[in-house]
């Protein structure tokens, strides 16, 4: 089977991702107001595990929508924060001993390893509350209406929650030995990781003030390329460096989990992952989007990551 030929400028999206990630870093470590009582351990172990690395998708792709609409950057950030907090009270619950036990993520021992398990939780709690308050000094200190900042936290309480991400992890913790269709796999995706990707993309979309069709382009955009990213990373579990992942590989086989590649076999999984490529690029490229070549060559640089 022959592999899509992709042109990609890839020293320019990496210097853009690059700026995004150090602006949402910086922003990250101010989080808390310096006025708030926050108990010493507490706000530690949460900025441990905001400040642990990662790719900052999710906040790269809230920005990169607003500015696909010609919206401000400045104005983004408060929400691109906000889904970065979310994800990362996700990976410390997720790493618990009742859930993943895991020792290490992202190279570094996992947040229960360094600060206990309670903290642990309450460091989750904590992200995951004051991301809304972040959503909020969109409309407070940027100008966002009411009515957008109000959609925006209405969309993250779904797909973050039950009908959402968590929904999804429960799908995946009760399933994990014993999935037996790849709708059931395709579900996990979707909402485990693909939910919070999609949120991403609609609010910058909304932060932007975005049309109803603007929205439902983002939206398709967002379903397809966190498939996509999902089935990236199951094939990188199996094949990718360890050095470059920060995590051991073939976790998902010593588990005994089941993935794309387990269902439909490796070749099988890149050639959906080109697929879900192209139908996300086609949805942006139909006249709706103003400026989508940022966001075009994301969902490229998404398909061919090594880590």
């Amino acid at each position: 089977m022959r592999r899509a030929v992709i042109l990609l400028d890839k020293s320019s999206i990496r210097d853009y991702i690059e700026a995004v990630s150090s602006l949402v870093t910086s922003s990250l470590q101010d989080i808390l107001p310096g006025s708030w009582e926050v108990p010493t351990n507490l706000r530690e172990s949460m900025e441990y595990s905001l400040m642990a690395g990662g790719k900052r998708l999710r906040p790269l792709l809230v920005i990169a929508a607003a500015e696909s609409l010609g919206g401000s950057r400045e104005a983004a950030l408060p929400v691109a924060c906000a889904v970065e907090m979310v994800h990362t009270y996700s990976l410390i619950h997720d790493d618990l001993p009742a859930m993943d036990n895991d020792d290490f993520r992202r190279g570094k021992p996992t947040n229960h390893k360094v600060f206990g398990e309670a903290m642990a939780i309450l460091a989750g709690d904590a992200l995951l509350t004051h991301a809304f308050y972040c959503i909020i000094q969109t409309s407070r200190q940027y100008g966002i209406t009411a009515e957008s900042a109000l959609a925006i936290v209405e969309e993250l309480s779904l797909f973050a929650g039950p009908a959402g991400m968590v929904g999804g992890q429960v799908a995946d913790m009760e399933g994990e030995q014993g999935l037996t269709e790849l709708d059931q796999l395709r579900y996990i995706h979707q909402h485990k990781t693909g939910d919070l990707i999609m949120f991403s993309l609609k609010a910058g979309g909304r932060v932007a003030g975005a049309s109803e069709q603007q929205l439902a382009a983002l939206e398709q955009f967002g379903r397809a390329i966190g498939l996509a990213f999902q089935i990236q990373d199951d094939i990188l579990d199996l094949i990718g460096d360890e050095g470059k992942l920060g995590k051991k590989t073939q976790s998902d086989v010593k588990q005994q989990k089941v993935t794309y590649p387990y269902f439909i076999g490796l070749d099988n999984s890149r050639a959906e992952l080109e697929a879900l490529t192209r139908t996300a690029k086609e949805a942006i490229t139909s006249g709706l989007i103003p400026n989508p070549e940022k966001l075009l060559d994301i969902a490229d640089y998404l398909m061919e990551r090594d880590h």
